[in-house]
């Protein structure tokens, strides 16, 4: 039988869904449109920065995607992709991939994954991955690796240790008992978070959160004093003079 025939895209459409993302770039938003099939006609539209296919019901990826030379941000999550294409390693500007919540399995993940050198953050939960793909370990610039929900028993080292890697996301994956606390809660700890760097601060901004930082560490190198009972003696206790007088209380 033949699947739903889903919603037709046109150029006018695909133009009218152009917007502006937060860094000034166009994106290209088509997600959550029905859409069954890669639409050909927004490859005239393929200098846009970002691409949003998501929530759609795609089964293929076309090797034309290659054409979005200039793509810094592809979504694709929540699809039927079963493989990618090749061409996905053409995509040399990419910062950001998320294919998570597809049928994709380690085997149909191509081996030119590797070539996106610039790529900081990669989801590929909720998909049908059995092994972490070899391609991952050339992925030195990575920050942020999602791989919860798929079938995995092990994550390799060479993964785990990649140089930039802040955020491992593996929950919910069968690992043997043994790792699965390891694998609960891979993030790996800063000392130090700044949602801008240091040298991005004013002088009079850096020392004021330095200052905030110093209090915090005296207050938590403060020993606890012993707790006290606390004292009301304005309040009266059932086992005070009210309990002898309540008679007298409850009819005033």
């Amino acid at each position: 039988a033949k699947g739903p025939k889903g919603k037709k895209i046109t150029l006018k459409i695909a133009k009218n869904s152009i917007r502006l993302s937060f860094d000034g770039g166009r994106r290209l938003d088509l997600s959550h449109m029905g859409i069954t099939t890669f639409p050909d006609c927004i490859l005239k539209l393929a200098d846009v920065d970002e691409l949003d296919l998501s929530r759609n019901m795609l089964k293929k990826i076309p090797s034309s995607i290659q054409k979005f030379e200039k793509l810094r941000w592809l979504d694709l999550h929540s699809n039927q992709l079963e493989e990618l294409p090749k061409a996905i390693g053409t995509l040399q500007n990419l910062l950001y991939l998320n294919i998570c919540n597809n049928k994709l399995t380690t085997q149909n993940l191509p081996e030119e994954l590797k070539l996106l050198k610039n790529l900081h953050i990669l989801n590929l939960g909720l998909n049908r991955l059995d092994s972490i793909p070899s391609s991952l370990e050339s992925l030195k610039e990575l920050e942020e690796i999602g791989l919860f929900d798929n079938a995995l028993t092990t994550i390799p080292n060479s993964v785990k240790n990649l140089p930039n890697l802040k955020k491992l996301n593996a929950k919910r994956n069968p690992f043997p008992d043994s790792e699965q606390e390891e694998h609960t809660d891979s993030t790996k700890r800063v000392d130090s978070l700044y949602l801008v760097q240091e040298k991005d601060l004013c002088s009079s901004c850096l020392k004021m959160c330095q200052d905030e930082c110093n209090k915090l560490n005296k207050l938590k190198n403060v020993t606890p004093s012993p707790s006290k009972k606390p004292s009301f003696p304005l309040l009266l206790t059932p086992n005070s003079s009210a309990k002898d007088n309540q008679e007298e209380w409850r009819v005033r």
